[in-house]
């Protein structure tokens, strides 16, 4: 049996471990065969899984299907595949998500339950040995603050979706107040947002609250209706990081020195940036934004090696104050 088979095979077996099995027609559009294929496909199943079960279901179709179990050995996870997990339980962590990572921990505490005690030592040598080589130890930064309960609170609101109770202290109150808002999303950045509409206000703009200024948060039993035509990662794309202002909202257009360019050319600045090479070898670096504050803080990293032409309003605000003393790039 070549290799390719032999993962097409391993494939089926998966799919036929399901609650309902699979079917000939069901192989057919996932491998992309025809039927007498599929039909030697499921003799070879049969012939490598001796409990798989043939069965005609409800509708009258033929199906296998493998007692729950029997492939597990199979498909036991990779050290790299725990690491991959464990890393993203840290990231979550370092944005402040703190109910989030806590259910990543306990999938991966899940997932080595059903591996065989015979597998499980060696994955969590290895497992440890790849977070170790990754840095996973020290991850040094700076990292918003979070409140678990607030978290917890704000997660089951957006799975409702239900209105959410909060007391939140603005940039411009001397006291927090309460309020009952309509959550949409959360934007990671710097500092961690949270997308939400208030009722109270009568111009139903979209606004976003600090999350770390949550004082308390509540999830009601009131549901809410959202705009159906919201989408998150559309609106997070009318900015540079996580502030928005339709004033600021308007081509961005950067260049990169000559030098600078190749470091550049490895960032996603934005999700639909263009980039163009120049033949002195610079790079310049185009998209649709707001947020200016942030792109300073950003911009200000480079030095003297970018250059914005445009906005007028951000060149303003960057180009006087680049430094050429910086040993090192982003």
């Amino acid at each position: 049996m070549s290799f390719a088979k032999a993962v097409d095979l391993l494939q089926l077996a998966r799919l036929a471990n399901g609650r309902t099995g699979v079917s000939l027609a069901e192989i057919e559009d996932a491998f992309g065969c025809v039927r007498r294929t599929a039909q030697r496909m499921t003799q070879a199943l049969e012939s490598l899984f001796p409990d798989a079960e043939a069965y005609v279901d409800y509708e009258g179709h033929k199906r296998w299907r493998i007692p729950h179990g029997k492939v597990s050995e199979f498909f036991a996870p990779t050290a790299d595949q725990l690491a991959a997990l464990e890393l993203a339980k840290e990231t979550l962590t370092s944005a402040g998500l703190g109910s989030e990572a806590q259910l990543l921990s306990e999938l991966g505490s899940s997932v080595k339950l059903l591996t065989s005690d015979r597998r499980r030592a060696g994955l969590e040598a290895d497992e440890e040995a790849l977070l170790e080589a990754m840095g996973h130890a020290a991850r040094p930064g700076p990292r918003p603050a979070s409140n678990a309960a607030v978290d917890q609170a704000i997660a089951a609101a957006l799975k409702g979706p239900f209105r959410l109770m909060i007391r939140y202290r603005g940039r411009n109150d001397d006291t927090a107040r309460e309020r009952t808002i309509e959550p949409y999303g959360i934007l990671l950045g710097t500092r961690r947002y949270l997308i939400a509409r208030d009722p109270a206000r009568a111009d139903d703009h979209l606004r976003h609250f600090r999350i770390e200024d949550i004082e308390q948060a509540t999830t009601t039993e009131e549901w809410f209706v959202r705009d159906p035509d919201f989408n998150l990662a559309d609106y997070a794309a009318r900015s540079f990081g996580v502030f928005q202002a339709d004033a600021e909202y308007k081509p961005v257009h950067w260049r990169f020195s000559a030098r600078a360019a190749p470091h550049a050319a490895r960032y996603r600045f934005h999700p639909d940036q263009e980039m163009t090479t120049n033949p002195d070898g610079s790079l310049d670096v185009r998209f649709t934004a707001s947020g200016h504050l942030e792109m300073c803080w950003h911009l200000y990293a480079w030095g003297d090696q970018v250059e914005v032409i445009e906005p007028a309003e951000l060149a303003r605000l960057v180009n006087p104050h680049r430094r050429d003393d910086f040993p090192g790039l982003p």
